[in-house]
């Protein structure tokens, strides 16, 4: 089996990205990320301490300096050694074999990954369709009809980039993405970006880093790609967005029921509301069976559709049900919705793609009517900043159920004692908790649960004094808060504290100032901090200074405002952020939260940048998780 550095040629090529001014030698200083571009994942201390022996074995006038024998030596060496345990291969010899609805890929661990040959037609499609006017894609697009070359596209990153953008708007400062002069070092920075910034707005990437995307792996960028572009489209389904929805309550809901339910089945009130509307008895149950007569697309196209569009019904006339789906997407792209599905995956029922066909038409002609008056509390129910970082932060996790809303799909405690056990193992005896619930018996038996995630909460040593079970089941916003805020403190420190090498003590928040001070001192920085509600962190600078300092050149001064005002300040802190992502820093926060001076989201970004200063890059969150889950 190939190697990353078994082709002699492959690893040169990386050396000579990482030696800028093409001397032939990498400054000792850039060890590290030059192991990580290689595939080594490698704790900060072993790095120093190979800099240190190297330094010693060095003739005078190659002190601080390798040449590239010396590289190919040293990646040797750990490889033999397995000393880079986590190592894994940049260049992909892959075949990939096509069967009937799908590709079959054999991966390096003899496993073998199914993927839909549609959802390749169908994203691909959706990004021509989205990006093809943007000057920073013409190298990439279009894509070719029938997706083979997305997994190419991918691999420098600035796609991706530009896919998240689209889904949530000004989550990548684009000042921070690589597009000229693409060296392999600049394109994995790239794809380091777009993975931590995927993973901030909710996607769950435990099982990629960016070396898979530099692979091409299918069934890894698909399930990436439609993670991304999900979100995209359910962020729009919400009562602030589309304050119509409120039209969707069945008799004797409230507003909060809406909030309950998962975007999946709000598309389908809304379907079977266009459906009444209609006179059409028929209601949709699924995305899947029931959909692959086109009946009930063709009375929704119409149904939503402005009269001046020109959609007919006469798809029904058709008794062959593909010639049925070929008509009705006709009438489809009168709308401009033609996207994400073809004939064949109408009759067949690909969920994934209906269910993203539905809700693009949704978001283009939702067709409700506006209440007549305004929705009494809704804006105490929109959903803030805070629970949204949240709410992305746990579906990152990899939780199931899926989070859409804290305060009921918290209430039967299941979603907590998952990450319970994310952030140590071991925590949930899961014998004591109800998993699934019997009819009679079910609010006793979520309330048992509650009352077991405060027990474990406490257990844990969190300020719980005053929360309950009951609160939690009751989906008290002030409390169910305060607890999801100390799970996500106390899974940001043990993370630090795996890397940290404590020899088992925990990490705390004056341990991370003195921290930050000491690395901005060291690297001759003039600013500091004083704690996490220090006004001065406002501006951004403090943290684009500890960016600078833990990866000297990173940050490009000349794009840094003076500061003062909310504008510049917002800029600055927009430009940290994403930087910080570049680099590696899995953050969770959001431009605003260092405008504001949020002590605890900010307190969050200095300990992710702590803990992206213990290892050459954080682009792996297996490892990360593999830490914890060992104990280190």
């Amino acid at each position: 089996m190939a190697t990353a550095i078994d082709d002699r040629q492959e690893l040169l090529e990386q050396f000579r990205a990482i030696d800028a001014n093409g001397d032939g030698f990498i400054n000792v200083t850039e060890l590290r990320n030059a192991l990580d571009v290689c595939g080594f994942k490698m704790p900060g201390y072993k790095v120093r301490q190979m800099i240190e022996e190297y330094d010693d074995k060095q003739r005078l006038e190659h002190k601080g300096r390798l040449s590239f024998e010396e590289f190919e030596k040293l990646c040797k060496e750990l490889k033999a050694n397995e000393l880079g345990s986590t190592f894994k291969q940049v260049v992909s010899k892959k075949e990939n074999l096509e069967t009937l609805g799908g590709i079959s890929e054999a991966s390096s661990e003899g496993t073998t990954h199914s993927v839909r040959l549609e959802e390749q037609l169908a994203f691909s499609d959706w990004i021509n369709t989205n990006l093809s006017h943007d000057p920073d894609l013409k190298h990439l697009l279009p894509i070719d009809p029938e997706g083979k070359t997305l997994y190419d596209k991918v691999k420098d990153g600035i796609l991706l980039c530009k896919i998240i953008n689209h889904s949530c708007p000004d989550t990548i400062d684009e000042r921070t993405i690589n597009k000229k002069n693409l060296t392999l070092y600049k394109k994995h920075e790239n794809l380091t970006l777009a993975l931590s910034s995927a993973q901030a707005i909710g996607c769950n990437i435990v099982n990629i880093d960016a070396h898979d995307l530099t692979k091409g792996s299918p069934h890894l960028v698909l399930g990436l790609l439609w993670q991304i572009i999900r979100i995209g489209l359910f962020n729009q389904i919400t009562l602030e967005n589309c304050p119509g929805l409120a039209t969707l309550l069945q008799d004797g809901e409230r507003i909060e029921d809406l909030l309950k339910l998962s975007p999946e089945s709000i598309l389908l009130r809304w379907v079977n509301h266009h459906l009444e509307n209609a006179g059409i008895a028929r209601r949709c149950n699924n995305f899947q069976s029931d959909i692959t007569d086109s009946e009930i697309y063709t009375y929704l196209i119409k149904q939503i559709a402005p009269n001046s569009a020109g959609v007919t019904l006469e798809a029904l006339m058709e008794p062959n049900h593909m010639s049925r789906a070929e008509i009705m997407l006709q009438q489809a792209a009168k709308l401009g919705c033609r996207t994400f599905v073809t004939p064949s995956d109408v009759v067949n029922g690909i969920y994934k793609l209906n269910l993203a066909f539905v809700a693009n038409m949704f978001n283009n002609y939702p067709g409700l009517d506006k209440p007549e008056s305004n929705i009494e509390g809704l804006e105490s129910l929109e959903e803030t900043r805070e629970e949204k970082t949240y709410r992305n932060w746990m579906n990152s996790m990899g939780v199931a159920p899926h989070v859409n809303w804290l305060y009921s799909d918290l209430a039967d405690g299941l979603v907590i004692f998952q990450l319970y056990d994310i952030i140590k193992p071991g925590t949930v005896n899961w014998n004591k908790v109800h998993k699934k619930f019997t009819k009679l018996r079910k609010f006793m038996e979520k309330l048992e649960n509650c009352n077991y995630a405060v027990e474990l909460g406490k257990q844990m040593n969190f300020s719980l004094v005053g929360i309950a079970g009951q609160d939690l089941n009751d989906g008290n916003a002030t409390l169910t808060l305060a607890l999801i805020w100390q799970l996500m403190r106390s899974y940001t420190l043990s993370i630090l504290t795996s890397l940290a090498d404590t020899q088992g003590s925990t990490v705390v928040e004056k341990e991370i100032v003195q921290w930050v001070n000491s690395k901005l001192q060291a690297a001759g920085k003039t600013s500091s901090i004083k704690g996490f509600q220090d006004y001065s962190i406002s501006d951004g600078k403090v943290v684009l200074d500890l960016i600078d300092a833990i990866k000297p050149g990173s940050v490009n001064y000349d794009l840094i405002k003076e500061g003062g005002t909310g504008d510049e300040n917002l800029d600055n802190a927009k430009y940290a952020i994403s930087l910080a992502r570049k680099c590696g820093a899995r953050v969770y926060a959001l431009p605003e939260d260092i405008t504001e001076v949020k002590p605890k989201m900010v307190m969050t970004v200095f300990a992710c940048l702590m803990a992206m200063d213990y290892i050459p890059n954080m682009d792996s969150v297996k490892n990360q998780q593999n830490n914890i889950n060992n104990g280190q």
